[in-house]
């Protein structure tokens, strides 16, 4: 079968049971939308990261779509965010009337600070740091700035379940955080779904209502609203899930370090800067051809039933859906650049050290 490149299947056997007894639960009780089991896992999720509250989505661009609607951003509003992004972080912005302004990353992939304060305007009421792969974004010069400011941030944290600075959790830092339970994350769902974390009981009662229809209690319609709703199901599934998360992300702390010792000194190859602690969850392993030779690589793994990934081949603003934007090419030489040098290895916690060995030695034998 080979390595596979991400295997949630592995997490299922872990929970297989507890969750085949939750799941009977609920068949029996009626109540898939909602009610106990969404409650028990917002409640367990906001406790873990420190926060006052978590509102399950059905999603994790609906999250980020559904935390700036709290915020009322929307037409004639511009909210900040990095060109090396999932392009549901831009197109949340979007869907909201308001104007992405997009910022180049740094040599660490995460959005430069430098380039946001430069780009804020009075017209900027929200920026979108993104803790990519897996690795927090270093907030703590952010809030004073953005409190000073009067911007909100909000955390995309889609990758970042279970990272923290200094004992805080990602997603706990800005405004709001929002997370994304898509079946592949650390922390995944058996299907799709997301959620917003606060410490504010106004953005909270605010998201609640604004994901049901406008309304906490059914027929109470206090504002228009979308149907986004974290189903029971998947709830079930999270909250099991998330008494594994940190020996799981501890375990990938592990096969990132792994890689590291095997990869080190090889010319053409630039591999993440390694970190143990608990500010990199390592949802994914990039490492950076700087030689030109990536597609050969990745081929040439492939051939011997190893598989890789691109995240992301292409800089948003690159992309045809926001080519309206105006950035032409060249304008984040960072993210350009290195969408056409990143490889993503294999990654996740069924992943074995022999073949942790295999993958670098693989890499070795392409470059001798």
């Amino acid at each position: 079968m080979g390595i596979l490149f991400s295997a949630p299947q592995v997490e299922f056997e872990t929970i297989r049971e507890q969750w085949l007894q939750s799941v009977s639960q609920i068949a029996r009780g009626g109540q898939f939308v909602g009610g106990p089991s969404v409650a028990q896992f917002e409640s367990s999720f906001a406790a873990y990261l420190g926060t006052e509250g978590a509102v399950g989505v059905g999603n994790g661009t609906d999250a980020l779509f559904l935390a700036l609607k709290a915020l009322n951003i929307g037409p004639g509003d511009e909210v900040i965010t990095v060109a090396n992004t999932f392009i549901a972080t831009v197109g949340a912005i979007h869907q909201t009337g308001a104007r992405p302004v997009l910022v180049d990353c740094d040599d660490s992939y995460l959005i430069d600070f430098e380039q946001v304060k430069a780009s804020a305007t009075p017209r900027t009421k929200a920026v979108i740091p993104v803790h990519l792969y897996g690795r927090m974004v270093d907030l703590r010069e952010w809030l004073p700035w953005a409190e000073e400011k009067g911007i909100a941030i909000i955390e995309d944290c889609a990758q970042a379940a279970g990272a923290s600075l200094e004992g805080k959790a990602a997603g706990s830092w800005g405004t709001m955080g929002c997370f994304s339970f898509y079946p592949d994350k650390n922390l995944g769902a058996l299907g799709d779904g997301g959620a917003v974390v606060s410490s504010s009981p106004e953005w909270l009662s605010r998201l609640r209502k604004l994901r049901n229809h406008g309304g906490e209690i059914r027929y109470q319609h206090e504002i228009p609203g979308f149907n986004s709703r974290l189903d029971s199901l998947q709830a079930c599934a999270l909250q099991i899930k998330l008494s594994y998360l940190d020996e799981w992300s501890a375990k990938r702390r592990d096969i990132a370090a792994g890689y590291a010792i095997r990869l080190q000194g090889l010319d053409y190859v630039a591999v993440p800067e390694a970190s143990r602690d608990s500010r990199h969850v390592y949802h994914l392993y990039v490492i950076r051809l700087v030689d030109g030779r990536r597609e050969a690589l990745k081929k040439h793994l492939q051939k011997k039933g190893i598989l890789t990934a691109v995240q992301y081949p292409v800089p948003v603003h690159l992309t045809p859906a926001y080519s309206f934007l105006g950035y032409a090419a060249g304008s984040f030489p960072n993210a350009e650049g290195y969408a056409n040098e990143i490889l993503s290895l294999p990654m996740h916690i069924g992943l074995t050290e022999d073949e942790v060995a295999l993958v670098s030695n693989e890499i070795k034998s392409f470059f001798a």
